[in-house]
């Protein structure tokens, strides 16, 4: 279902553009609004939330999942931890749908999926790799790296149960809302995929606000 927002970007309290690769990471508190700017469409967002007080609690797609009985993403989706606590919850969406089950593309999945010479390209694993490295002030690790939402990306899934990597259905300045339900750290990897029509073959920019809590 599509709901757009009414709040007025020149009042949120933080903005902050993210280049094609690029990595955003921000906690995000209890009550506060993210919103995810898709600034020139069909860019996929490969986020990871986790508990800003204890980071070994994060987001689970198989909760999620079963507790809302789709496998999609959308307004009024509330996305549920490791330990089935409600994190967010989808409260705009411009686009429609978000994926939860395609994962974030790793160089070892680039080489499966493509080609050997694919294996050097760079990956939102890296994305997220590069994020705790330089960021340990936060307490997360290589192996806290786990499921994580593709906003703004198409993965059909087939008759057979298969997944399949379709053309984007978002579109310039189309974006998805959220209301953080708890402390919350995100971690986006501004996916630079350029294998896979996830992105039209062509990675862009997203911007990131955050509104205070109301």
């Amino acid at each position: 279902m599509l709901r757009e927002s009414h709040r007025d970007p020149t009042q949120a309290r933080y903005r902050e553009v993210v280049g094609a690769g690029d990595y955003w990471l921000y906690e995000v508190t209890c009550g506060e609004v993210l919103r995810i700017h898709d600034l020139e469409g069909n860019q996929a967002a490969d986020t990871l939330f986790f508990n800003a007080r204890d980071p070994a609690e994060h987001y689970s797609a198989m909760n999620t999942i079963q507790a809302q009985q789709n496998l999609y993403l959308g307004t009024g989706t509330r996305l549920l931890s490791s330990q089935a606590n409600p994190m967010l919850e989808i409260i705009a969406d411009t686009c429609g749908r978000h994926d939860t089950l395609g994962g974030a593309c790793a160089t070892e999945s680039n080489t499966v999926r493509y080609a050997r010479e694919k294996k050097g390209m760079h990956a939102c694993r890296d994305s997220y790799l590069l994020a705790v490295s330089e960021h340990p002030q936060y307490g997360l690790s290589k192996r806290d790296i786990t499921h994580n939402i593709n906003f703004f990306m198409n993965v059909p899934v087939t008759p057979e149960g298969g997944l399949t990597f379709a053309d984007g259905i978002s579109g310039a300045g189309k974006y998805v809302e959220l209301r953080a339900l708890m402390d919350v750290l995100v971690l986006v990897s501004n996916c630079p995929q350029l294998n896979n029509p996830c992105n039209a073959y062509n990675p862009t920019p997203i911007e990131m606000l955050v509104w205070a809590a109301e």
